[in-house]
């Protein structure tokens, strides 16, 4: 059975390699030994600490097979970004020339550097592992986190982002950072994301430019990639669109993949979900539902076949399932369908 909990500590090997695996250009998830480890352990005190609103927290979520206990791949929530460390984009936004007495208007594309996302929580840190992306595994993965919006709203912002992959070559290069690292910076691409990955990040507030960047003055290639995703992140913005999530011109600073926003409560598996109590017994067969426990510390969600009555306020549940999930009869579980 595939189950998402908190991360733990003993997670840590498994952590590294999906850091490894993952690649160029996952910012969130650097190979680095102690950034990893205080990942982890921010994570558990986050999931320990007693909060009536969003801050500092960082939730760390695993997705396990119980069979095996293998790790299979990494989500995570970050109750508000920027508190500690400036959260940077571009706004991909216009500017009129016109000369009424020379008959010329012109509209001009132009990125602005901005902090506009400062307070917003985010969802982050998504990867499943290459020989783990089948059935409802990824959806699971990325669309459990809404559970716990939903379950844990006071932890976090009435506004909700993902920041998505940009367009990166095979060997780590990114067309847009290109032109910046021509112009700008004399650091490459790869260099410069590991540098925003282990939070040393004020050489962007040092040598990005202060003034807005004309578009029309970026290579060609530059141009093409703004607000492009990477070939292996279309899924998980299908997903994310799906969801209600959509772009408002921010694409990020290195590779200028787009960032989407939705409030929570129009995020449909959000709005769709429904507090129900635990019956344990025979399933019939059904539609997908994700089931998540209404623990934060023993936070456990998974995703079953249901065949769950519109009016009822029960949900039944095989034995193995709520031994999974850590719920008894009577317990109260969240549902929503995938």
């Amino acid at each position: 059975m595939m189950v998402i909990r908190p991360i733990r500590a003993d997670d840590y090997p498994a952590l590294y390699d999906i850091a490894v695996e993952s690649g160029h250009g996952f910012t969130s998830l650097p190979v680095n030994d102690e950034l990893l480890m205080r990942k982890i352990s921010r994570s558990e005190q986050s999931f320990s600490k007693n909060v009536s609103g969003p801050g500092d927290e960082g939730y760390l979520f695993v997705l396990e097979d119980t069979e095996t206990g293998e790790i299979c791949g990494t989500s995570a929530l970050e109750a508000a970004v920027g508190l500690d460390d400036a959260f940077y984009h571009y706004h991909l936004g216009k500017v009129v020339h016109s000369s009424r007495s020379l008959g010329v208007y012109k509209t001009v594309d132009i990125l602005t550097l901005c902090n506009d996302y400062t307070g917003v929580s985010e969802l982050c840190t998504l990867f499943l592992r290459e020989k783990r992306r089948e059935k409802n595994n990824g959806r699971l993965l990325s669309k459990m986190r809404f559970l716990f919006l939903a379950e844990f709203s006071y932890r976090f912002s009435e506004r909700v982002i993902a920041e998505m992959r940009g367009v990166s070559n095979t060997d780590g290069s990114s067309p847009f950072w290109q032109w910046l690292q021509e112009h700008f910076f004399s650091v490459d691409f790869p260099t410069a994301d590991y540098l925003t990955g282990i939070g040393q990040k004020v050489f962007i507030a040092e040598l990005m430019p202060k003034y807005p960047i004309y578009v029309s003055l970026l290579s060609k290639q530059a141009q093409a990639v703004i607000g492009q995703v990477h070939e292996k992140t279309k899924p998980a913005l299908a997903l994310l669109q799906a969801e209600g999530f959509s772009s408002r011109g921010y694409v990020d600073i290195f590779d200028a993949g787009p960032t989407v926003e939705a409030r929570v409560e129009h995020i449909r598996s959000v709005r769709n979900s429904k507090r129900l109590q635990v019956l344990i017994g025979e399933v019939k067969q059904g539609q997908p539902y994700m089931i998540s426990n209404t623990q934060l510390e023993g936070f456990r969600a998974t995703w079953l076949e249901l065949d769950v009555n519109e009016h009822s306020e029960h949900v039944t549940l095989p034995a193995a399932v709520a031994a999974a999930l850590d719920v008894n009869a009577g317990d109260w579980v969240r549902v929503s369908r995938i």
